[in-house]
């Protein structure tokens, strides 16, 4: 299978993946300790965590009464989750940890759009995830052709993830607990090629949150104390790894 059919399979899964994220989006953005969202902001009762974000007044009104829209739009949805898909299988290629790796691209999307939206990335998604990035890398390893080390990967988990503990037990109110969890399933994706790419990407997921709270400094003395969302620049510097080591294996 040549590397264009593989970035073309990609693309076309990630767009399917991302138009029904907006309703998970959607029903994941609460605080915390509030139930998911079940209702509209019309009122109107959602079935099911995913799909296409509409609803309508009432079963017997179906017919009759036009659908109502919320949350993200689909077309960004699908678009974003296909470039996001594609660039890492382009960067994978025919590696079996590719599967993997594009797999879970759009959950960390999902993750991203309700850490920008609500502050808060659900255990819901940031456990499993850890645990699926796991078994399916070391499925992967069991495979000829990976470019990748399962022993890493885990090591890589568990380093990322008890670095992110220790700056969480320093300064609660600087990172969220949720950054912990998520921290677990990148370190395990960037542990996979090995300590030179999780350190790239550990360090970049940093620089790129310190170059966006720089430009809130910058804004004015209301940006200093703008709280922003961390976990969109974490996941921003792991995948800016995982191009790297995608490449370079």
């Amino acid at each position: 299978m040549g590397l264009s059919v593989i970035t073309v399979a990609a693309v076309l899964y990630g767009v399917a993946a991302g138009l029904l994220l907006p309703r998970a989006a959607y029903r994941l953005a609460v605080e915390p300790d509030e139930p998911w969202q079940d209702r509209c902001p019309e009122g109107h009762p959602i079935r099911g965590w995913l799909g296409l974000p509409r609803c309508r007044p009432a079963a017997r009104a179906s017919s009759r009464e036009p659908s109502h829209r919320y949350g993200v739009s689909v077309a960004w949805g699908g678009a974003v989750a296909g470039a996001l898909c594609g660039v890492v299988g382009g960067a994978v290629g025919e590696r079996p940890e590719g599967v993997v790796l594009v797999a879970v691209a759009p959950v960390l999307l999902l993750l991203g759009i309700v850490d920008l939206a609500v502050q808060r990335l659900p255990d819901v998604l940031t456990l499993p995830l850890a645990g699926a990035v796991a078994a399916g890398l070391g499925a992967a390893a069991l495979v000829p052709g990976a470019g990748g080390s399962w022993t890493g990967a885990l090591l890589g988990g568990g380093a990322l993830g008890g670095a992110y503990l220790l700056l969480f037990l320093i300064n609660p109110a600087g990172m969220g607990f949720g950054d912990v969890k998520l921290a677990l399933a990148l370190g395990v994706i960037l542990g996979w090629y090995g300590w030179g790419v999780w350190a790239v990407g550990a360090f970049l997921g940093f620089l790129y949150g310190a170059l966006y709270g720089l430009t809130l400094v910058l804004r004015g003395p209301g940006g200093r104390r703008t709280a922003f969302p961390f976990g969109p620049f974490m996941t921003a510097g792991a995948l800016t790894g995982v191009l790297l080591g995608g490449f370079g294996a």
